[in-house]
């Protein structure tokens, strides 16, 4: 049952928030288990009806509160449900009780998190306020990055009729807000939106469907609409094409009936016929994107892009958010719809300019540019608040404090002429000096470095230096092998309870399920292809039921590969520095970049076979 009494700390392990106890109640007493959402959703299909869920929710247990996060939040259960319920708010509560609990220490949204503060930054952020300025475009993180053109042409667009429009480069912290860390959601939210306010902003186009919930949402002071609105008001049209598509809505705006009209108007007015999917509108589908579940279980976002890939048919895709037209890609031709607007034959024929990673980095930074020139004489700001009350130095603080470490370090070589042991000769000659002192010390530093989570790369390379390309090799497989046994020993029988406590993410148990079916084969599959991090994966295994013996030798042969490649690479990493290139490190760059490589030739490979099947 749920926990019977509402509690205001949700740090009491025994009770619940007060917003998630309601959200428990009413989906616990409304759900019927008419099995409407479950026969839509795989996550459902795992946990069961809302109903049995919101009926056994535990949060004392770590599994419990890991659990919601394997919610894509779209909100197709509610759209399906006959009943007035919406499980999505409950698993976002249920996101928050763990947060405030400490139990959603998930690695894999460090790069997510990472993206997001940088949209909030004092690099990446800049607000264009003309005289006079009551509306504003907010391009959001996504369109500014892929598609910097189309976003100056929008803004064009709009400005002919608002002279006065203003520009918004932000992020609307919706990240964290899914992954319910709400203090700080709620604080860099409503900094951004008061100083809007203060600037007697009263109107909000945005491109994001994301950026127009949250708005919609926590600001409804200002007017939030999207460009697609405006630009179909317009009667904007790029010219005659011709052909058959199909749109795709963002999930998130499943319910906003006037964006999803003026897009299809949109798509009428460039001369295109339009076909919809079984799941469209309010039924739409998840692109897989939606509450960032692909960092945690890809499986279920690789369903979300098979079931899109068979609605679609081999028709194009047309759908109005960035981060849709990215994941589902891949799966099946998609274009956004502003690559149709103006620069719709390139659209069509997959041919639309569409920028990535880092490229897409350098694009804000070149629209921050151009906005600054465009826009001269407007009310500016960058963001520099942080969310805790704090205020950013502009990142300025940590480039001299690293040019003056680097610049310290340089003198002491210098000053104590410890400069002619940058010789790889007389590094080794040294090295030689200490007999197998050297080697064993080596070996001992990294055999504990995994079990205090302290990085092997930087040791892997000191390796290489100092003993070459043959002993290097048989020095860090021994070290790192004994240093991963290490990990895996402490982790069974010293410290279960502490590594179970930090190991709560669902891929951790779907490890488990794994070595179970699979036994070292797993080890042997994580070692080749790196999905986890090495520190934490020792531990890992610790908690599963593979043999140790079968541990250890599988780990031993299996990170051989990687070890000789960068080991043969730092080998003459020296010899790199001083403007050498030998063919000892032509070899090893080849190794890095083949073992590199694997990753994302696995992720294709089960990508087409997902599509197959």
């Amino acid at each position: 049952m749920p926990c019977d009494t509402a509690a205001t700390n949700p740090a009491d392990n025994n009770r619940t928030s007060d917003a998630l106890q309601a959200s428990l109640e009413q989906v616990s007493t409304l759900c019927t288990s008419c099995m409407n959402c479950v026969k839509e959703c795989r996550f459902l299909q795992r946990y069961g009806t809302p109903k049995q869920i919101a009926w056994t929710f535990d949060p004392t247990r770590q599994e419990q509160l890991a659990m919601p996060f394997e919610c894509s939040l779209c909100g197709l259960c509610s759209a399906v449900c006959p009943e007035p319920i919406d499980p999505a708010a409950m698993f976002i509560q249920m996101r928050r009780e763990a947060v405030d609990r400490g139990n959603n220490h998930f690695f894999e949204y460090g790069g997510l998190l990472a993206y997001e503060r940088k949209g909030t930054s004092r690099r990446y952020s800049w607000y264009g306020l003309p005289a006079g300025c009551e509306t504003i475009f907010f391009p959001g993180c996504a369109l500014p990055g892929t598609r910097p053109e189309q976003t100056v042409k929008v803004f064009s667009a709009l400005q002919a009729d608002e002279p006065a429009l203003g520009i918004v480069f932000d992020c609307c912290t919706k990240p964290s807000h899914d992954l319910g860390r709400s203090a700080y959601f709620s604080s860099m939210f409503d900094e951004m939106r008061g100083y809007l306010l203060s600037q007697g902003v009263k109107r909000v186009l945005v491109a994001c469907p994301n950026c127009l919930k949250m708005f919609r949402e926590y600001a409804p002071e200002l007017a939030a609409a999207t460009i697609y609105e405006v630009l179909a008001a317009k009667g904007m049209v790029s010219g005659k094409l011709s052909g058959t598509v199909t749109i795709h809505d963002p999930c998130v705006v499943r319910l906003e009936k006037e964006a999803q009209a003026a897009v299809r108007s949109l798509v009428a007015a460039v001369g295109l016929t339009l076909e919809e999917m079984p799941h469209s509108g309010k039924t739409t589908l998840c692109c897989g994107e939606g509450g960032a579940v692909a960092c945690l279980e890809p499986d279920f976002a690789e369903e979300w892009g098979r079931q899109r890939k068979q609605e679609a048919a081999g028709r194009r895709m047309i759908t109005y958010c960035a981060g849709c037209s990215h994941t589902l890609n891949p799966h099946t031709p998609t274009s956004h719809i502003v690559d149709l607007l103006f620069d719709g034959e390139a659209a069509l024929a997959g041919q639309a300019r569409v920028s990535r990673a880092p490229f897409t980095y350098l694009n804000r930074l070149g629209l921050k540019k151009r906005f600054r020139k465009k826009l001269a004489g407007a009310t500016t700001r960058e963001r520099t608040f942080t969310g805790d009350g704090g205020r950013r130095g502009g990142g300025i603080v940590k480039p001299l404090i690293f040019i003056a470490l680097l610049a310290a370090l340089v003198a002491a070589v210098r000053l104590t002429g410890a400069s002619q042991y940058l010789e790889q000769e007389k590094l080794r000659a040294l090295i030689e000096g200490y007999g197998s002192l050297a080697p064993l010390i080596y070996m001992l530093v990294y055999a504990v470095a995994p079990s205090l989570f302290l990085p092997g790369l930087p040791i892997t390379i000191v390796g290489g230096i100092l003993f070459g390309p043959v002993w290097g090799v048989i020095y860090t497989i021994v070290g790192a092998t004994a240093g991963a046994c290490l990990a895996f020993l402490v982790a069974r029988y010293i410290a279960r309870s502490w590594v179970t406590s930090k190991l709560t993410s669902p891929r951790w148990r779907k490890l488990d399920r794994e070595v179970e079916k699979h036994g070292w084969k797993v080890v042997a599959f994580t070692r080749l292809i790196p999905l986890f991090p090495f520190n934490l994966l020792n531990y890992a295994f610790g908690l599963t039921s593979v043999r140790f013996s079968h541990y250890a030798m599988a780990t031993f042969v299996f990170m051989l590969p990687a070890c000789i490649a960068f080991i043969v690479f730092s080998s003459s990493f020296l010899d790199l520095l001083k403007g050498r290139i030998s063919p000892t490190f032509l070899v090893g760059l080849a190794l890095v970049v083949l073992i590199s490589v694997i990753p994302a030739l696995y992720r294709r490979y089960q990508r087409k076979r997902t599509d197959v099947s």
